[in-house]
């Protein structure tokens, strides 16, 4: 059984605006999934019916086998968020308001886990700070103490490196590797789409309020992928022969270089017919390498995809 279970969900606001449209996904215990999609594409909504603070107009929705609906309290008790928009009680010292998250939940103080935790994000020398007093990556650290207070096995970072300092990203991945390491799951929402790539063990997209995909990061940099070949030339051209027309090729604006497009998992790359081609050209090659599309490449292909698909419905 999947930790998290998302089935057919929608959610209508008043007015009619649609911002779920029959999303599914299902995202397995101890795993690091992103969550990608541009501004407006639904996730902090769907990380909101998930974590019960919105109600979803249809569908399902479990965490740990608990319906986030029917049996809130359970399912809330295993999520842990990261919100996007910092909102701390000024005046409340750090030490406290970590504290009474972990007591919000039920559970008693515990002395040694707090501090572990202000140690890990740096806030150990500003325990006894008022919130108003920290900078704004200071008090990002303390609303990912507060998520991790009661020791949730489901945890969500919406957009948590977004504006905060380059420590702060590098404190918040040990942590998360960390909690990997001890079965927590972890859902990522990110603009930062090369900590995705570094990161995660899958990757979902959503636009639109719909779900795209959901795969394998490895597999689906493979099955999507296109690498690029480069060939550097000893001499540069004004424009690409004729004869090279066939090879879909792309000269640079100095004329120093060809690039070449291709397919990974075709079987046939046609790197070598395009060599011998270039040799029939009389192009003199100085230098061959290649480049393997990013996962950003991937996901504006998709998004793209999806409106185009769309715009030929309509």
């Amino acid at each position: 059984m999947a930790m998290v279970d998302v089935r057919d969900v929608r959610k209508v606001y008043d007015g009619g605006f649609e911002a779920l449209k029959g999303a599914s996904l299902q995202i397995e215990e101890g795993e690091i999934l992103a969550l990608l999609g541009p501004n407006g594409a639904g996730k902090t909504t769907l990380i909101s019916a998930i974590c019960g603070i919105t109600v979803p107009s249809s569908g399902s929705i479990s965490v740990g086998g608990h319906d986030v609906v029917t049996d809130y309290r359970a399912a809330r008790n295993l999520i842990g968020l990261v919100p996007q928009e910092i909102n701390l009680e000024p005046f409340e010292k750090v030490h406290n308001t970590v504290r009474f998250s972990r007591g919000l939940f039920g559970k008693r103080h515990d002395a040694e886990l707090q501090e572990r935790l202000l140690r890990q994000l740096s806030l150990w020398g500003k325990r006894d700070a008022q919130v108003k007093e920290l900078s704004g990556g200071m008090k990002r650290r303390v609303l990912i103490a507060k998520a991790l207070a009661h020791e949730p096995r489901v945890l969500f970072l919406d957009e948590p490196t977004a504006g905060v300092d380059v420590e702060l990203r590098r404190d918040m991945w040990n942590i998360v590797a960390e909690l990997k390491a001890q079965g927590v799951t972890i859902i990522l929402t990110t603009h930062y789409i090369e900590e995705a790539e570094a990161i995660a063990d899958r990757i979902a997209v959503i636009n639109k309020g719909q779900v795209l995909l959901v795969e394998d990061k490895a597999s689906l940099m493979t099955r999507m992928g296109r690498k690029e070949l480069r060939i550097d030339l000893y001499e540069p051209i004004a424009e690409i022969p004729g004869t090279l027309a066939d090879h879909d090729l792309t000269l640079s604006q100095d004329g120093q270089a060809l690039t070449y497009a291709y397919d990974t998992q075709a079987d046939r790359t046609g790197i070598g017919r395009l060599m011998a081609a270039l040799s029939e050209a009389g192009l003199a090659v100085r230098d061959v390498s290649t480049a393997q599309n990013s996962l950003e490449d991937i996901f504006v292909k998709l998004v793209a995809e999806q409106a185009s698909g769309q715009e030929d419905a309509a």
